[in-house]
């Protein structure tokens, strides 16, 4: 009877070496799956008004197109203005950015559209610049 003992030789260092790289795997796919596997009942935000970016409204002012850009998060109107008012409008109609700024500062106040004031030197442009507000408002609504 001739039995032959083997032995077997382990480096404590290829064992700590493999314990730790099943334990970063078995997390890289804990992970995956907390990220990928989708939530139920996912409710939306029942207080949000917009949905956040800038939305845009045409204004034309005689053979001139005027971009009013209005800012929104989801509950918030953050700013207002004309993108590209040049030298030539403004010489034209001076009246157009002191009226949106007079105007977006009341906004700012009421976070509304309702009870604005208008402008004594100039209600019609003030009237044009709100239905122009109303609608990039209107593009940026959550429904």
């Amino acid at each position: 009877m001739s039995s032959k003992t083997k032995i077997v030789v382990l480096h404590m260092k290829e064992i700590i070496y493999t314990a730790v790289f099943i334990a970063l795997g078995i997390i890289l796919i804990i992970l995956l799956a907390f990220m990928f596997i989708p939530k139920k009942g996912k409710e939306v935000d029942s207080k949000a008004k917009y949905t956040p970016g800038i939305y845009t409204s045409t204004v034309s002012l005689n053979n001139t197109n005027l971009e009013v850009e209005v800012v929104v998060d989801t509950s918030h109107i953050n700013a207002i203005r004309i993108s590209n008012l040049d030298e030539a409008v403004t010489t034209m109609y001076p009246l157009v950015q002191p009226t949106v700024e007079y105007i977006a500062k009341q906004i700012y106040e009421t976070q509304s559209l309702e009870d604005i004031s208008y402008n004594e030197d100039s209600p019609y442009t003030s009237q044009i610049i709100i239905n122009a507000i109303e609608d990039a408002l209107l593009k940026g609504k959550v429904e």
